[in-house]
């Protein structure tokens, strides 16, 4: 059975193909002003690249803080179930996830079959998200998908005491005048988003293996801060910022 995935997040949505226990697409493109624009387009476009059309596809779940404009959804779950869902496809060993996306971040403790047994959710301020971390790419003039690599050059990272984004960029800005390198500054940054959530994990409880998911966990500097803060190692499938979508497709084999 052919099922499809739609995630949509605040900054990309995000869609995925599965079938018979295997991923056969995944897309991602920039959600916009229109959330409903986007789950048509990116789901339209993850067919068009794996040479289907829509009568190919069974069952359609959407996820995602956009999830209810997927009118075409077939049901739509939370990011949780989602998220819990993806990793468990990909590594059925994980049992803590890390999702770090556009605007919130979570932590979720699983059990052996996958189920979510805890979870921790920050979604009342953007600090240690990805709207975080573009944030502080604009005031240090930096590309964000520079931020990983520049940071691990880092031999004593700035340290930027405040989590509120507002205030973290203040910081940011009295360390740049300063004369702090940029290395530094982006590393401190990083050490803040770790010291963050391994905050949320502590609620939660770590169990290895680890995961981490969403969009953030491209950026090795922050998977590197975590690890060092952590002290363990820290999973990334190449599928990170697609395992919602993912997910979804996965409970929409169950439907």
């Amino acid at each position: 059975m052919l099922t499809a995935g739609i995630d949509i997040g605040s900054i990309t949505a995000k869609a995925a193909l599965v079938q018979d226990g295997k991923i056969i697409g995944t897309k991602v493109i920039f959600t916009g002003y229109n959330a409903e624009a986007a789950g048509i387009k990116v789901y339209e476009e993850t067919l068009a690249e794996a040479g289907l059309d829509r009568s190919a596809v069974a069952k359609i779940v959407s996820t995602g803080y956009g999830r209810n404009s997927v009118k075409f959804a077939d049901r739509t779950f939370t990011e949780i179930l989602a998220h819990a869902a993806g990793a468990h496809f990909v590594n059925r060993k994980v049992r803590t996830i890390i999702d770090i996306g556009g605007q919130d971040s979570k932590a979720i403790s699983l059990d052996e079959t996958g189920k979510v047994k805890n979870f921790v959710m920050n979604d009342k301020c953007a600090a240690g998200t990805g709207r975080f971390l573009e944030v502080m790419a604009r005031a240090l003039e930096v590309n964000l998908d520079e931020f990983g690599a520049m940071s691990l050059k880092s031999e004593q990272p700035a340290k930027i005491s405040s989590l509120c984004t507002v205030f973290a960029e203040s910081e940011v800005i009295s360390l740049i005048a300063r004369g702090e390198q940029r290395p530094e500054i982006i590393a401190g940054i990083h050490e803040s988003i770790a010291a963050r959530v391994s905050a949320m994990l502590a609620r939660v409880g770590v169990v290895e293996p680890v995961m981490m998911t969403g969009g953030v966990a491209r950026n090795e500097g922050v998977v590197h801060a975590l690890e060092k803060k952590l002290g363990l190692k820290i999973e990334v499938s190449p599928y990170a910022q697609v395992n919602g979508a993912i997910g979804a497709a996965v409970l929409a084999a169950t439907l």
